[in-house]
């Protein structure tokens, strides 16, 4: 612990990498409440009631763009002043909460709110790009920096969406007017962080016109292609695709029956609480299991090699099933802390695989490939279980099929590496 604090104290001496990093808690603080804004809009506002489908449409608009615009949002910031984009980006943030908030209030659905919703989320993936791609101009050690950045960023964005509830509760307000007061306020750190990132000089961040061509747009998406083959042609890297985009596919499924087990008006009758401080407790044993994988994970891959992977899905399913039939929350909180654990052990065994196998000149389109697949991979999933659960979440036959899933995964997993 006191070599890390070590670590993270010399990287904050530049100025410049604590601003940087000041614009990206804000931005993805901001983000946070956000999320948590709007997950209550669409899920437990009682004057939506929405059905499942509705919920999956939400949570589609939200998640959608991280794919789709995150691999061509590179082509842009190859042009642009990366300043600029931050500064802008984030007033334009602004203003279209501010948009939504105001359909929040009002009631409205349907497309004008899916529509603002998208484009929020459209220009939120644009300021993490420019973030990661102003990294370099701000330190010299980018494996540290970058694993400050993405996990305080990480932090952030769930402390936001924590104060979202939270102030959802003190607005005193129920139904929309309550979720709009809160969508509004994540207009107040996206502002904070055009104000940081105005503090750059504009030609600070980059680009700075030493690098290679800029690609069009056709040119990402064959790069994309070509990442997908050569993955394909090395059985170890294509297993580790396909064991994350299934595990995110059981997260698609069961993240849906979640938040409808917890809309449920009789859910907080036990000692979790219902509703969106119920689904609240539920991230946070999902964020306790994911740092306790970070910390098992080194010594268990060190001992075990591929097999830690195989063993941890071929338990994962038996354990959801039996935490996930009862259908009661304490025990869905649980779940939350298996599903945690497991993909965050997942992840980094994955990770691992994919930087040893796989060339140098391609890995940077092999994981646009991995990040592609693990996010479409999710909002699939939650379109699926929107046609198949019932509005109540409660479905026997989805659970017994998700547990299913782990360890056919796990004997594939084992079979590849």
């Amino acid at each position: 612990m006191q070599l890390a604090g070590t670590a993270v104290r010399s990287l904050l001496v530049r100025r410049d990498l604590r601003r940087l990093l000041a614009v990206r808690l804000c931005a993805q603080f901001g983000d946070g409440v956000l999320q948590a804004a709007l997950a209550g809009t669409v899920v437990f506002d009682p004057q939506r009631a929405a059905d499942p489908v509705d919920v999956a449409v939400g949570f589609a608009v939200l998640l959608l763009p991280y794919s789709l615009v995150g691999p061509f949002a590179g082509v842009g910031l190859d042009r642009w002043s990366r300043r600029q984009v931050l500064v802008h980006a984030d007033v334009l943030r602004a203003g279209l909460v501010a948009v939504l908030a105001a359909l929040v209030a009002a009631g409205a659905g349907g497309a004008s709110f899916l529509l603002t919703g998208l484009a929020v989320f459209s220009v939120s993936r644009f300021v993490l790009a420019a973030l990661s791609a102003a990294l370099p101009h701000t330190t010299d050690a980018l494996v540290p920096a970058n694993a400050l950045a993405t996990t305080s960023g990480a932090v952030a964005t769930v402390v936001g969406g924590a104060v979202a509830v939270g102030l959802q509760q003190l607005a005193g307000v129920a139904g929309a007017g309550g979720y709009a007061v809160t969508t509004l306020a994540a207009a107040v750190p996206y502002l904070a962080a055009a104000g940081l990132a105005a503090g750059f000089d504009r030609r600070s961040l980059g680009p700075d016109g030493s690098g290679a061509a800029v690609s069009s747009v056709r040119e990402v998406a064959a790069g994309m292609v070509a990442g997908a083959r050569h993955a394909w042609a090395r059985p170890p890297a294509a297993a580790a695709l396909a064991v994350v985009t299934v595990h995110r596919l059981c997260v698609g499924v069961v993240t849906l029956m979640t938040l409808l087990l917890f809309r449920d008006p009789s859910a907080g009758r036990g000692p979790v609480p219902g509703g969106l401080a119920g689904v609240g407790v539920t991230l946070a044993a999902g964020a306790a299991g994911t740092l306790l994988a970070a910390v098992v994970t080194p010594a268990a891959v060190r001992r075990l090699g591929p097999r830690w992977v195989t063993l941890l899905l071929a338990l994962a399913g038996p354990l959801l099933v039996a935490l996930g039939l009862p259908f009661r929350l304490p025990l869905v909180v649980l779940a939350g802390f298996v599903l945690g654990f497991v993909g965050q052990a997942v992840k980094i065994c994955v990770d691992a695989t994919l930087q040893e196998v796989v060339d140098d000149d391609v890995r940077g389109r092999v994981f646009a490939v991995y990040d592609t697949l693990v996010n479409v991979g999710y909002v699939v999933a939650l379109l699926v279980a929107a046609f198949v659960l019932p509005r109540s979440g409660i479905s026997v036959p989805v659970v017994v099929a998700v547990g299913a899933v782990y360890p056919l995964t796990a004997l594939m997993w084992s079979r590849c590496t």
